[in-house]
């Protein structure tokens, strides 16, 4: 399934915060939204979702503008995982991700839900969970059940909005394997927000850096997460290691123009 996007914009109010945003996706991909906070991350998986409707531009999945279609239909299509959040009603594991299946079921889940489920859980490792309340979860665990729960729509296009905080980095890697593992065997598209830089080039087949609203820059990992990039976006200067399938990104200082005193040269 390929998603397009075309010229999105929203503002908030009069505070513009997507400028003109345009993209293609393709099945199977993991693309990672990159960029300093406000720059328009989260704002545009919104857009995406169709949780809000922008000003301007279109989301294309297909060919088909999803402006026509109603929250039922968007939903097959589109899973959603918002910002780690807190649990605060009591449920189990199995009927937090069965919520997954609302968008196929007319009154009661049918069998056919149950085995969704149950095949859900068993692919992302959390069966041994099923019964437990989701409140009782370290913060990893639970992260796996929200995500199991947006996987369980069987939707062909999954967003993620920072999926990997507030986890240790055991519990990081193991959430973006388990992404990269949906994407490879079940073609499904994926759009990740990140700020970290290292997680995002390991993990993306193609990366998007915002600045302000607008596409500063996009292709692989290679092309986009540059020293020249970094310096003018995060304004800071920093150096690249790369090596065995791993990258390291180093701070080195912060950065403006003209400023000579906090110069790299001047870095001991």
């Amino acid at each position: 399934m390929k998603l397009n996007i075309r010229g999105v914009e929203f503002r908030y109010d009069s505070s513009p915060v997507l400028k003109g945003v345009s993209m293609e996706v393709e099945k199977g991909e993991i693309l990672s939204l990159i960029g300093p906070n406000g720059s328009g991350k989260s704002t545009l998986l919104r857009c995406i979702n169709r949780i809000i409707d922008p000003q301007k531009g279109a989301v294309f999945i297909d060919g088909e503008n999803i402006s026509s279609l109603g929250r039922r239909e968007i939903a097959k299509l589109i899973g959603y995982v918002p910002q780690a959040s807190s649990q605060s009603f009591p449920t189990t594991v199995f009927d937090t991700v069965l919520m997954g299946r609302r968008p196929h079921i007319s009154w009661t889940p049918s069998g056919h839900d149950f085995e969704v489920v149950s095949e859900v859980l068993n692919l992302l490792g959390i069966n041994e969970f099923a019964l437990r309340d989701i409140n009782e979860l370290s913060g990893g665990e639970r992260q796996k059940v929200i995500i199991a729960r947006a996987v369980a729509q069987e939707a062909e296009v999954l967003l993620l909005d920072e999926p990997t905080s507030h986890l240790d980095l055991r519990h990081q890697l193991e959430v973006l394997e388990l992404i990269g593992k949906l994407a490879k065997q079940r073609g499904i598209t994926v759009i990740l927000a990140l700020h970290d830089l290292n997680l995002a080039a390991r993990y993306s087949s193609k990366i998007i850096m915002l600045k302000e609203g607008r596409v500063h820059a996009i292709g692989t990992p290679e092309e986009v997460i540059t020293k020249e990039n970094i310096k003018r976006v995060y304004g800071v200067k920093s150096e690249i290691i790369r090596g065995a399938g791993c990258w390291s990104i180093v701070p080195l200082c912060s950065y403006t123009e003209g400023d000579s005193e906090n110069s790299i040269e001047n870095i001991p």
